[in-house]
């Protein structure tokens, strides 16, 4: 099980953002996915916008020991490192009224009991209007004070991590292949290196196997 001071922490912290975003004035609530949360947020929403934000970089230095993961063969999933110099891509979804808890409560046990993670603000930039005003965005990000934190590691040692792990919510090497593909078919021109490197080391490793498959066909 994830450790219990995770799960007070962030029970603290959405609670914090349930109270400020749960008033009669001020219904409306943005949510900022650079992960799963790209293509399963699980939760209803009002609209979606595809954009970045700054002063972050997207890392695979979160261990997971339940979503893409177990106890025994932890997978690897992305957080944000601060990186002055860096955008980091991904999907903004608007909640509005009755969305706002039910969206917050549900992303507490998926983000932050069983995933270790915790709430920050950060400012969300959409795509095609970088030059316009900002949207203030929650944004979950998992720190190395997170016992489930691995830090950084080789582009093909995280590979072959993923390559071997699977979890409740499928095999490690899905969640790798959805986010480079996001990357590719929403954001082309953008690199992301470090993403890329690990997803170009997981695909060579998957080649002899391919041609395995291919030899016992014949």
């Amino acid at each position: 099980m994830p450790p219990q001071v995770t799960e007070h922490l962030e029970r603290g912290e959405a609670s914090s953002f349930l109270q400020s975003h749960h008033t009669p004035h001020d219904r409306v609530l943005w949510i900022f996915g650079y992960g799963s949360l790209i293509w399963k947020p699980d939760f209803e929403f009002t609209s979606r916008k595809i954009g970045f934000i700054r002063g972050y970089s997207r890392r695979f230095w979160h261990g997971d020991s339940y979503h893409r993961g177990n106890q025994e063969t932890p997978g690897r999933v992305v957080t944000l490192l601060e990186d002055a110099d860096a955008n980091t891509w991904g999907v903004a979804y608007e909640v509005r009224d009755d969305q706002i808890r039910t969206s917050l409560e549900y992303l507490n046990i998926r983000e932050s009991v069983l995933g270790g993670y915790m709430c920050k603000t950060v400012e969300f930039f959409p795509q095609g209007l970088e030059s316009c005003a900002s949207i203030l965005a929650l944004v979950y990000i998992a720190t190395p004070q997170n016992p489930l934190y691995l830090g950084p590691a080789k582009a093909d040692d995280i590979a072959k991590q993923i390559v071997g792990c699977s979890g409740h919510s499928g095999h490690n090497l899905e969640y790798l292949l959805r986010l480079s593909q996001f990357m590719h078919a929403t954001c082309p021109g953008v690199e992301d290196e470090h993403l890329f490197s690990i997803e170009a080391a997981a695909l060579t490793l998957l080649l002899p196997l391919a041609d395995g498959q291919g030899d016992r066909q014949e």
